[in-house]
């Protein structure tokens, strides 16, 4: 069986680098987009400091979870709440 392995130019170098670093980085803004729009339409307030806390966050994993908190949160300070994650 073949399997498949990619092989444009710059595969493995800095461009690849420089490309999957954009990729995540667009990952991250829209996933933070994604949880003030959440907080948005179930009519929850965000501050100034939570949205640029929210927006400047690049960490996946910590956007992840305060997506998960966005559906079922009462209050923006309740996604940075200890027991789950931290600062990013």
């Amino acid at each position: 069986m073949r399997t498949w392995s990619p092989n444009f130019p710059g595969s493995g170098t800095v461009v690849e680098e420089a490309w999957l670093a954009g990729r995540a980085e667009g990952m991250a803004k829209g996933r933070a987009g994604d949880i003030l729009h959440i907080l948005g339409v179930r009519g929850i307030d965000v501050s100034d400091a939570d949205r640029e806390r929210i927006t400047s966050c690049v960490d996946l994993e910590v956007l992840g979870e305060w997506f998960d908190r966005s559906l079922s949160v009462t209050s923006a300070e309740e996604l940075f709440a200890e027991g789950g994650t931290g600062d990013d």
